[in-house]
């Protein structure tokens, strides 16, 4: 709907393109406000508020806010709402939680079960052969690794994770078939990453890559979980891909557990009863 409206400027008045860019600065406020504070904001009259909705192909104001409206919910990635050394508290809380939301929601988009399914079918056979399960990530993806870690190892899986190069080449030297082993990494491009995902492949081990499209990480897996956002690297840019990272984990994390099934429930609950009684009252 905006690449439309963006599209659209040149043809548009003067007074409507002003409107325009009102909405493509800031989609999720234009749906909300009163046509008396758009038109102040865009410093045209109410009528040319309207000409412009018609103008690009709706009937009046209330249906162009009902499907802009429609589409910032819907997770439509409009345009990456980049940090200004002007803004204020309030438009940094609000430009990093809609990147954010827009990245998972356009993955939400754009995921392929079928890719998860193949995934969450290696990690099933790994676990029910009592083979090893590894994560491997370097700098942020190092995070989500350990944190990966974490959330299978409450579901009673053994797994390792590595955030050292030298050590995740050690590591896949050792792994064998059926084993499995996770890389992770936004760019993929880290060295020591790739020789480790084709070592570990090489011996037999199904790889699964979480990395974004095209990188040369993507090809080097037996199976790739494409998450694909652009990082900025200027001071400014949230670190919107390793959150998305920690969410596609949590997606296998969740497959797994659905597939060991009932006699997960008694072993979560003795943990947190455990957990519990180590606290203080």
């Amino acid at each position: 709907m905006l690449d439309r409206i963006k599209a659209s400027l040149p043809s548009l008045a003067p007074a409507e393109q002003r409107v325009a860019r009102l909405v493509l600065a800031d989609p999720r406020a234009f749906a909300n406000l009163p046509i008396t504070e758009l038109a102040r904001r865009s410093h045209v009259s109410k009528p040319t508020v309207v000409r412009f909705c018609r103008s690009v192909g709706y009937d009046g104001l209330s249906d162009f806010k009902l499907k802009l409206a429609g589409s910032v919910s819907e997770g439509v990635p409009f345009i990456h709402r980049s940090v200004d050394v002007d803004d204020k508290t309030s438009d940094v809380v609000v430009k990093v939680i809609d990147n954010t939301v827009a990245a998972f929601l356009k993955y939400r988009n754009d995921a392929s079960s079928s890719v998860i399914q193949k995934a969450t079918d290696a990690l099933e056979a790994a676990c029910k052969a009592g083979k090893r399960i590894e994560f491997f990530g370097v700098g942020n993806s190092g995070i989500v690794a350990q944190d990966a870690q974490h959330k299978f190892f409450r579901l009673g899986v053994n797994t390792i994770a590595y955030s050292d190069g030298h050590m995740q080449v050690m590591s896949a030297s050792l792994l064998g078939p059926g084993d499995c082993v996770v890389v992770i990494s936004n760019s993929g491009r880290t060295r020591d990453l790739m020789d480790a995902c084709d070592i570990a492949r090489k011996n037999g081990a199904t790889t699964i890559v979480i990395t974004a499209t095209g990188s040369p990480l993507a090809t080097a897996g037996n199976i790739h979980l494409a998450a694909d956002h652009p990082e900025g690297y200027d001071r400014y840019s949230p670190m919107v891909s390793r959150l998305l990272h920690l969410m596609i984990i949590d997606v296998l994390a969740t497959c797994l557990a659905l597939r060991i099934g009932g006699k997960l429930q008694p072993l979560l609950k003795e943990m947190k009863n455990n957990l519990r009684n180590k606290r203080y009252t």
